[in-house]
């Protein structure tokens, strides 16, 4: 009998230093034994709504998300099974025609600002981590990425931080914080923390190849 996937759940706020934990993992473990799955790629589809209509997305809000949708890819990655993972498209605010083909590996990690909101993506997993870094730091970080990276204004990045990101924050994400089985202070640059869950991990990985 195949033994089950570790599913880890990596949780926390926009540019809280999701992505750096998430790369360190997936840096010790190797590409061939992780798959990623990125939350944001299960927003819901919106081709049936007027693309107005679509251009009012609150995408911090947990209305935003197909829970159902991720929730079903990712039982059957857990019972070795491929998935084609739906690709979202923010130019016309919805799911795209493309999927990305999923094959299933030792390890899966579930990565995204409400991936701890949801009771049902909680029982699924069998690490929980918040990542916790001031609000600060992830507006600064926020900032960066997208005026560099997505050409968007800094008054334009401030006015949905302010408008919408903080107070979904505030609502929704940072009271997740209490599911978590490790909060992680600093996101990436903490090393020590990212050392003790890779010893977790594996521990967890050679006690279900027992099972």
């Amino acid at each position: 009998m195949r033994k089950k996937p570790v599913l880890i759940g990596i949780a926390g706020g926009s540019g809280s230093g999701k992505t750096t934990v998430t790369r360190s993992i997936v840096n010790h473990f190797g590409e061939d034994s992780i798959v990623l799955i990125e939350q944001d790629s299960y927003y819901k589809d919106q081709s049936d709504k007027p693309f107005e209509e679509r251009l009012k997305t609150n995408y911090d809000h947990p209305f935003a998300f197909d829970n159902d949708y991720l929730i079903e890819h990712l039982q059957q990655l857990l019972n070795h099974k491929p998935i084609d993972k739906p690709v979202y498209d923010y130019t016309v605010h919805t799911r795209s025609e493309e999927v990305i083909h999923i094959e299933p590996k030792d390890v899966i990690i579930l990565e995204g600002i409400l991936v701890l909101e949801d009771e049902r993506l909680r029982n699924l997993m069998d690490i929980k981590l918040y990542v916790d870094t001031d609000a600060d730091l992830r507006i600064i970080r926020r900032l960066l990425r997208d005026t560099k990276e997505r050409g968007r204004t800094m008054d334009s990045v401030i006015e949905q931080y302010v408008s919408v990101v903080r107070p979904m924050h505030n609502q929704f994400i940072e009271p997740t914080k209490r599911y978590a089985d490790i909060i992680i202070p600093e996101g990436g640059s903490n090393v020590v923390a990212i050392d003790l869950i890779v010893t977790k991990i594996q521990s967890i990985i050679e006690q279900k190849s027992f099972l």
